[in-house]
């Protein structure tokens, strides 16, 4: 029976960008923290798929049944200065599979670090024009089989992004936001010194492909600014690499693809202190060499003024 792989790693790679943190502080929202205000996160997520692409083709996913990602992501926001703010992640992973005989990984995946510049916010009619850029560095600390797929809980390699965030937002609570960012990659090393890629490369580094990340979203407060809603769009392209071969397990190199729609809400006991409660869901819609993951993620925020 044909073997069926996918991989996580890139799944892995979104979901971290996409995860909320702080006062509802996202990597790709307009939101902002006053001078000398701290947050602490507590993130869980849950994701499963029973399909996957392989290249453009969706296929069952038959010999190791539904595939399961868990994460546990604590986070830490600070405003350093008014338009400068601090964000920081650590998320720990693991994956599993309902059948085969493989067994999944665990561990510390890749540390994150970003910063979130607020460069314009001018007045234009019943609302005001938003403009913001966050840039961010991760790379790994765990020591992960990045090649190890579709178990690997990351894909090994450094990465640094730059993101530029621009949004309206009106006086009755209504946000409208559009984010497009560059996530440029390095290598990874693996336990080979032999793969194929468009032809046969003897070496133990694979080169990690870059990628376009966009994010929409149609958001509105309630409550004196204490609940956020937000319907959700987002997609991620890889600039290059090639497709998993038939017969075969995907690697790194795999040039991957995703779109997903979500939800997202945030509640605060207290509308600018204190903690609150977040919970979103994505669904994947389309793909390529991806899993069609469904996903939820829960999370508790607390965020106080350090005088």
């Amino acid at each position: 029976m044909k073997k069926i792989y996918w991989t996580v790693a890139m799944l892995t790679m979104v979901y971290m960008s996409y995860v909320p943190i702080a006062k509802g502080q996202l990597p790709f929202d307009e939101i902002m923290m006053p001078k000398g205000e701290i947050c602490f996160a507590g993130m869980y997520e849950h994701s499963s798929w029973s399909q996957y692409w392989e290249g453009t083709y969706l296929r069952e996913n038959a010999n190791i049944g539904t595939f399961n990602r868990q994460m546990f992501m604590p986070m830490l926001a600070m405003g350093l200065t008014k338009k400068i703010n601090l964000i920081t992640s650590l998320p720990y992973i693991s994956t599993e599979a309902s059948g085969g005989t493989q067994v999944g990984q665990s561990g510390l995946q890749d540390l994150s670090i970003s910063m979130k510049v607020d460069w314009l916010q001018h007045r234009v009619g019943s609302g005001r024009i938003l403009f913001l850029t966050n840039t961010h560095f991760s790379r790994p600390v765990g020591n992960y089989l990045s090649d190890y797929m579709p178990f690997s809980i990351g894909v090994g390699a450094p990465e640094i992004g730059l993101r530029g965030i621009g949004g309206y937002k009106m006086d009755n609570g209504l946000v409208f936001r559009i984010a497009a960012a560059y996530l440029w990659r390095g290598q990874t090393e693996i336990e080979r010194n032999y793969y194929y890629q468009d032809g046969s490369v003897y070496s133990s580094f694979m080169n990690v492909p870059s990628a376009l990340n966009i994010h929409g979203a149609i958001g509105y407060w309630a409550f004196e600014n204490r609940l956020r809603l937000e319907a959700t769009y987002m997609s991620l392209n890889c600039l290059t690499g090639d497709d998993i071969r038939a017969y075969n397990r995907p690697q790194p190199t795999n040039k991957m693809e995703v779109s997903q729609i979500g939800v997202w809400t945030q509640y605060y006991i207290k509308a600018d202190q204190g903690f609150g409660a977040l919970a979103y869901f994505n669904q994947t819609i389309s793909g390529r060499n991806m899993g069609k993951a469904t996903t939820f993620g829960l999370g508790i925020t607390y965020q106080f003024k350090v005088n």
